[in-house]
């Protein structure tokens, strides 16, 4: 089935929403839903966001992995963005950040050296994401706290026991 690819907004100084997930967590279900053109794109990620917390599929981001992302994440600030918060959820990740380049390299600079080091600590071997990724451009104030409270509330919704350690923020 072939997939149709998003559409990206950029905007340097603006902030970003963007989620992305391992590629072993797609499978045809998350890409029927993917591929819809039934529902409004928030819709459909809010759905695509709770197969998601619930699936046992592509779940590699456990235990020291969750530090090596956090720890990679924020090596990429200042210089591509300031990072807001982040959710590590087993099999995808959230995070909100400040922009300060092209979203599209700062995507490929945070999902190409997180699949690396992931795939060197576990001892993997090919493309570790799916290939696209969505993302949010933040409208207002109260699209970003609405956008930070879900980040991280996202673990503890999903009731995992060390949902603590999979949320980073700069404010706490």
């Amino acid at each position: 089935m072939m997939m149709k690819q998003l559409p990206h907004f950029s905007e340097i100084n603006s902030y970003q929403f963007v989620t992305f997930r391992t590629l072993d967590s797609v499978d045809d279900f998350l890409s029927r839903l993917k591929a819809s053109t039934q529902e409004k794109e928030s819709i459909k990620q809010m759905k695509i966001d709770a197969y998601l917390d619930s699936s046992k599929k592509g779940r590699y981001l456990n235990g020291e992995i969750i530090e090596l992302v956090i720890d990679h994440c924020k090596s990429m600030e200042p210089e591509c963005y300031q990072l807001i918060c982040l959710s590590v959820m087993p099999n995808h990740i959230h995070v909100l950040f400040e922009q300060y380049k092209d979203l599209g390299e700062i995507i490929y600079k945070l999902k190409g050296g997180l699949a690396y080091k992931i795939n060197k600590k576990l001892n993997l071997k090919g493309s570790f994401w799916e290939r696209d990724y969505y993302d949010k451009a933040i409208r207002d104030e109260r699209h970003l706290k609405a956008t930070y409270d879900y980040i991280e509330n996202n673990a503890p919704k999903a009731s995992l026991k060390d949902a603590k350690s999979r949320f980073y923020s700069r404010y706490q």
